[in-house]
């Protein structure tokens, strides 16, 4: 869990720069209301700003001289990038060879340099917080407990917002988001349940339950490449396990059938990352009267996002 009091200055370190992002109904008929944060609105499409800010921020200038560092798909990448043109320092970016290119692309905007290794390469970054080849401060995409406090805002926010929510359903990829959000929700509201939700091409979580240890888990590269994986980092289990009310594992279809819906009902961008909570609220399984989904993000290739209009669902 992160504490509070953490959460609460992060609020202060980030404003100016992530956006309290708007929460509303979809209008959708079924047994429980439909919330949406939409994190997809932030400046850079995605809630990453919000943990990446607040780490560089809270950061001293002997640990940002050099630059900062990070691994990630893209969307972390374009929160560090952000921060980093912000303090003017260079911001170099270690990504997986299967990053999509719209990402690759919004990260060279911000002045980020991006470095594609093959994917167990990148795995191998994240699991060791380091890369001897780029210096700076490393900025760890999940692990780093000043990322998970600025995530832990979109929690009090929710709180505010909405405090007889039943359920929040959020995105799992590494699990920084969930813990961050849950640890929030657990001081101000604790009834309210928090599941975490990952496609079925990387249900680590599920693995992990059904274990009661981080356990590897099938996995392959999707159109959702934002959440998803082959394994629960052993530390993040053991931040989120108390956290974590339960786990939904969507199929592509449903995903894609997601960022469909709140396109047409919504006018709504999302990536795949950032349909997968309302995938499982629609899917029916989810218990409750009022659910709120996390819209994560909205970084979506155009090809993939048009073949998803048309009724399609990615390779």
């Amino acid at each position: 869990m992160i504490p509070f009091a953490e959460i609460e200055r992060a609020r202060e370190t980030i404003a100016g720069a992530a956006i309290r992002t708007p929460l509303l109904r979809l209008p959708v008929e079924g047994p429980a209301e439909i919330w949406l944060k939409l994190e997809n609105l932030q400046p850079i499409g995605s809630f990453k700003i919000r943990g990446a800010v607040n780490a560089i921020r809270q950061a001293t200038h002997a640990e940002t001289a050099k630059g900062v560092v990070t691994a990630s798909a893209g969307n972390m990448a374009q929160g560090v990038a952000w921060a980093a043109r912000e303090l003017g320092v260079p911001a170099t970016i270690i990504a997986p060879d299967t990053a999509p290119q719209t990402k690759l692309d919004a990260i060279a905007r911000l002045g980020g340099t991006v470095v594609k290794v093959p994917y167990e390469r990148w795995w191998e970054v994240m699991v060791t917080s380091r890369l001897d080849e780029a210096e700076g401060l490393f900025v760890h995409p999940v692990q780093d407990e000043r990322v998970m406090a600025g995530n832990g805002t979109i929690g009090l926010e929710l709180a505010e917002e909405l405090p007889d929510a039943d359920a929040v359903l959020v995105p799992w990829g590494g699990g920084g988001l969930f813990t961050g959000i849950a640890s929030a929700l657990a001081a101000l509201r604790p009834d309210a349940r928090v599941y975490a939700v990952q496609p079925e091409s990387g249900a680590a979580v599920t693995a992990a339950l059904e274990a009661g240890e981080s356990r590897e888990a099938e996995f392959r590269p999707s159109f959702v490449d934002g959440a998803g994986a082959k394994v629960v980092l052993p530390a993040m289990w053991e931040r989120a396990a108390p956290l974590l009310a339960g786990a939904y594992t969507v199929t592509l279809d449903e995903t894609a059938a997601a960022v469909r819906l709140l396109a047409e009902r919504m006018r709504v961008v999302a990536e795949g990352a950032g349909a997968l909570a309302l995938a499982a609220a629609l899917s029916g399984q989810v218990p409750g009267r009022k659910l709120v989904c996390i819209v994560s993000g909205g970084n979506i290739d155009a090809a993939r996002l048009a073949a998803i209009l048309r009724g399609e669902t990615p390779d």
